[in-house]
């Protein structure tokens, strides 16, 4: 058995000549690249790490009960799937283990295959490979309806990178091809407190569909998982504070695997979930934050001669140039952001469909967004 191939380098290396460009602009670099949060941890959050600080003993992979049943209690408030059992809850070091995971944990092999979306997070595509499965890349659910070789389908809503968002019909065409061949759903939601178009936003909207809620799943969550992350919503990357929910069968297959490998959220992160989940209000006072920058960095990119496909929800905007006849490769559109002193991401990095657009993340301070605006101007 040899070790899975990949590339030669990890991609993101690819952009540090540009880095490097951007950085020699006279006013500095604006970086709007990876996305990371550059705003405050919540205090509240703060406060119920500290108190937790004096933590002895091993947590538990499965979390503590209270953790579980704020989670549970978070998808009925916000995410609109009141009948999820806690027991159907599992936390993670971040989404992103779990994204590279999963097929591993669900005992998938060369005969299995995995689909991803066309346009997605390359993590989908990684794990899949590194359970040896094959990897069936498709928008549509015609293209993978009734193969029993499928055994798990990934949908990604919000979508990174686009901010697509799939409407609840099309989950649930989803949910029922899959059920048809016996494969599991994993669906990866970690934007979907923000959304911007007045179509997702209360009180025009029903915000972003679920795939736990009843019109999607039935109210029956078998063979259904929601990623969740409150690296964006609440300014706690650091804190890798994640965790997956829906199926409890599932979750206690995974939970088995996972207790022998070790992965357990430390109880100091724990406990800041908790207080995160319980505060709407930083996650109201951090979406205002992001929707000024949007609307600042939307403004000025629209004013600099290029067009912003989808992004109606999430931290990105999705980013190609507004003339056809200016079309250009995500490369050469990131030189021309670097030579301004903004670095963004290649769309290459997303999938072969998306070397035509490069994406803006909205996770730069208020000041640096200004920067940004100004230098769109030239």
């Amino acid at each position: 058995m040899g070790f899975v191939q990949l590339s030669d380098a990890y991609p993101w290396d690819k952009v540090a000549p540009y880095a490097e460009r951007a950085r020699s602009h006279p006013g500095g670099i604006v970086d709007l690249s990876i996305g990371t949060p550059v705003d405050p941890t919540p205090a509240v959050v703060q406060q119920a790490l500290s108190a937790a600080a004096d933590a002895p003993g091993y947590p538990t992979a499965h979390g503590t009960p209270a953790l579980r049943e704020a989670v549970a209690a978070w998808f009925r408030e916000r995410r609109g799937a009141p009948a999820l059992d806690p027991d159907g809850v599992l936390p993670t070091v971040g989404s992103k283990e779990l994204v590279a995971t999963l097929p591993s944990l669900l005992g998938l092999g060369p005969d299995d295959v995995v689909v991803v979306p066309s346009v997605a997070y390359p993590t989908y595509d990684v794990g899949a490979r590194l359970a040896g499965a094959q990897v069936l890349v498709a928008d549509d659910v015609e293209a993978w309806a009734g193969n029993s070789a499928v055994r798990l389908v990934w949908v990604n809503s919000p979508s990174n990178p686009t901010g697509a968002v799939l409407g609840a019909e099309h989950l649930r065409q989803v949910v029922t091809a899959a059920r048809d061949i016996g494969a599991v759903v994993a669906s990866d939601e970690c934007y979907a407190e923000l959304a911007w178009s007045p179509d997702l936003t209360e009180p025009f909207g029903d915000g972003v569909p679920c795939l736990l809620q009843e019109s999607v799943s039935g109210g029956d969550h078998t063979g259904l998982l929601v990623v969740y992350s409150l690296s964006k919503q609440s300014n706690l990357a650091g804190y890798r504070a994640a965790f997956a929910a829906g199926d409890a069968a599932l979750v206690h297959r995974i939970l088995q695997l996972r207790r022998h490998m070790g992965m357990m959220v430390p109880a100091p992160v724990q406990a800041a979930t908790i207080a995160a989940l319980g505060d709407p209000a930083h996650v109201q006072e951090q979406r205002e934050r992001y929707r000024r920058r949007r609307e600042a960095l939307l403004g000025a990119l629209t004013a600099a001669g290029y067009a912003v496909d989808h992004s109606e929800a999430g931290l990105y905007l999705w980013v190609r140039p507004a003339d056809a006849a200016s079309a250009a490769d995500c490369w050469s559109m990131l030189d021309d952001f670097a030579a301004r002193g903004i670095l963004v991401g290649p769309g290459e990095f997303y999938g072969s469909a998306s070397g035509d657009h490069v994406r803006v993340a909205l996770t730069a301070s208020d000041d640096r967004i200004a920067r940004a605006v100004e230098r769109l101007a030239v």
